[in-house]
């Protein structure tokens, strides 16, 4: 894995030992003799993870990364820091001002390597989270960018799986100093039991269990689905260095070793707690921003962007599958003068009311679209051509049948719509085709009479030929669980 490495250090030799180190690794080494010139070459080069001396005249390291950290568009960047410094004080000062980890001179070649590939991958994949979330503020879903060092700490679920109970128990006492709710078991498998039962925020492992194999269980945790995200945190003797370096290879986060310091304890642990927040954080406003850019805001239902990429992908598996399609075009009959006798505001709701019923009458894998104001579609894959005209009866019925409440004088509206639809055989189409074979049927409806159904090749659909059966619904036919019957509307 390639990745642009900062040394900084004051003392020459420092620098070059470290550059010849991880230049022989293939990493590409931008160095920097000071705090300032450390700091312009973070703004200019961007690197992926940061060396830094703590002992430097001006600025020294401490001072570096609180800088570093307090800048959201860097705080996310990695920093390990270098020292002589064996006190544990100055080591969880640094923990403090945002470093990843501490590496102790003379620098043992395992760990360092080990470590810095262990956090350029989280950076990387910090980095791509990044870039969503300022596609996100495109469509308005942030209106400022997070930093990992504001993310709060405490209230965590925290796993620990330790067969010294002493140990057990000294982790847990220092935890819940941030009200975090430590639950600890001493084997593998009851850990597992309760990764079933509960979602945790770290998992903390001892690398020493009796009888068991630690690295293997920091891999499995990797690979399950509920943990393959959660932090790990390795609890290791000091001549384990071998084992943690591996065990930072498989994808765990951070190590501390033994005898455990209460302090530096709680900040690794705060430490993987923001960033773990810090990526929900950026997921979720990812989310956010897909779901504005996918969806119309009012219904709820997808948009015409979603809808037509969705279509063109049943069409090519339509080549494949040799099964037919169908398409609906609906409209609401008469919506303008329902905006202009009671208001945008109730039209609002009718037009809620009626993405619910389109929505709750389909089959889970069905798809209804807004396609702007009050233009809708449905799109129905594998079906046959009876079993859509019943369908698009179903759903014309969803809304004629039953009035609309809305805050009008009666309470309620009544509402009919127009259908237009074409089946889609398999072979070659065009969305454009597509959709125009449907509207065409649709313009018909509304010539016809509006409040009917109209298909391509068939004409105005016969509502008694289609009525759906009272005590069977498409949702029972077709796909178990989905959709509603007309009855119930």
């Amino acid at each position: 894995m390639s990745a642009r490495v900062l040394v900084v250090d004051d003392i020459l030799p420092n620098v070059k030992l470290l550059e010849a180190k991880l230049s022989t690794e293939y990493y590409e080494v931008l160095t920097a003799t000071s705090g300032p010139e450390a700091l312009r070459k973070i703004e200019t080069d961007n690197p992926d993870i940061v060396l830094l001396d703590v002992m430097m005249p001006g600025m020294d390291g401490f001072e570096v990364c609180a800088a570093i950290k307090k800048n959201p568009d860097t705080a996310h960047i990695p920093v390990v820091m270098v020292t002589a410094l064996t006190d544990a004080q100055d080591k969880v000062r640094g923990l403090e001002a945002g470093a990843d980890d501490f590496l102790s001179k003379p620098i043992n070649d395992t760990a360092l390597m080990a470590r810095v590939r262990s956090l350029v991958r989280l950076k990387m994949a910090l980095d791509e989270w990044r870039v969503r979330e300022n596609a996100a503020n495109q469509f308005g879903a942030v209106s400022e960018s997070p930093s990992v060092m504001t993310e709060p700490v405490e209230g965590a679920r925290v796993l620990v799986i330790e067969d010294k109970e002493y140990e057990k128990n000294k982790i847990a006492e220092t935890l819940m100093r941030d009200h975090n709710i430590v639950m600890g078991v001493d084997t593998g498998p009851k850990g597992m039991e309760l990764i079933a039962k509960y979602d945790f925020d770290i998992v903390m492992v001892s690398l020493n269990l009796n009888g068991e194999d630690g690295l293997r269980l920091c891999s499995h945790l990797k690979s399950n689905e509920r943990t393959r995200s959660v932090p790990i945190v390795m609890i290791a003797e000091q001549d384990d260095m071998v084992f943690v370096a591996h065990g930072l290879e498989i994808g765990a986060h951070d190590y501390i070793m033994r005898p455990l310091d209460k302090n530096e304890l709680l900040a690794r642990v705060r430490t993987q707690i923001r960033r773990k927040r810090f990526q929900e954080r950026l997921r979720s406003t990812y989310e956010i921003s897909l779901n504005m850019a996918l969806t119309d805001s009012l219904t709820g239902l997808y948009n015409r962007r979603y809808f037509e990429v969705h279509l063109d992908k049943l069409l090519q598996k339509n080549k494949v599958s040799r099964k037919a399609m169908a398409v609906i075009m609906i409209d609401i009959d008469h919506f303008k003068s329902v905006n202009d006798t009671y208001g945008h505001n109730v039209g609002d709701e009718i037009l809620k009311i009626f993405a619910e019923r389109m929505s709750g009458s389909l089959r889970s894998f069905d798809l209804v679209a807004r396609l702007g104001g009050e233009e809708f579609v449905v799109l129905l894959p594998d079906i046959s051509k009876e079993r859509a005209y019943m369908v698009a009866e179903r759903l014309r019925r969803s809304v004629a049948d039953t009035p609309f409440p809305c805050a009008i004088e009666g309470g309620a509206l009544r509402v009919t719509a127009s259908l237009g639809a074409a089946v889609i055989e398999h072979g070659g189409h065009q969305i454009h085709e597509v959709l125009d074979r449907a509207d065409k049927c649709l313009y018909e409806a509304k010539r016809s009479g509006r409040n009917c159904t109209v298909f391509e090749n068939v004409g105005k659909i016969d509502p008694e030929k289609y009525q759906e059966s009272a005590r069977i619904s498409y949702g029972d036919e077709d796909d178990e669980g989905a959709g509603a019957s007309t009855t119930s509307l």
